[in-house]
């Protein structure tokens, strides 16, 4: 089977990733809850902003590509609409593969629940609006 892809849709998906974040993280909704939780300085530069975000960039192009593969698959699989099976796919990756894996580490690392509930709402909006993209545009 080849896989079909719309590069457009999954580059799109890729940039959403930074806005959500942006959004997520901002003081007015969650920044100032996770810079307490977190201990993170605002004041203090974290590392090569280029590295980071560069690196972001990368883990969310991975993440949109990963999701507009599978959700190909999925759609020729069950055959629901291409929406459908873009939110669906995103809902059960999240679930098996996000959140569980993040639930692991935190209860390991002793993190307090709030940041692992916090994240994981980030990572599920994350998806769900890189899943309206890939599934608005199809392949």
């Amino acid at each position: 089977m080849s896989i079909e892809i719309n590069y457009v849709a999954v580059l799109l998906a890729t940039l959403s990733s930074m806005v959500v974040g942006a959004i997520w993280y901002m003081p007015q909704l969650f920044g100032k809850s996770w810079m307490k939780i977190t201990k993170v300085d605002p004041s203090k530069t974290p590392g090569s902003p280029l590295k980071i975000y560069g690196l972001t960039l990368l883990a969310s192009f991975l993440t949109a590509y990963v999701l507009a593969h599978t959700t190909y698959i999925a759609n020729q699989v069950i055959g629901s609409s291409y929406m459908s099976s873009a939110v669906s796919t995103a809902f059960w990756l999240w679930l098996g593969f996000i959140v569980s894996r993040l639930l692991v580490h935190d209860l390991f690392e002793q993190r307090p629940t709030k940041l692992t509930m916090l994240n994981a709402g980030h990572e599920f909006a994350t998806v769900m609006v890189m899943a309206l993209i890939i599934g608005g545009f199809g392949v």
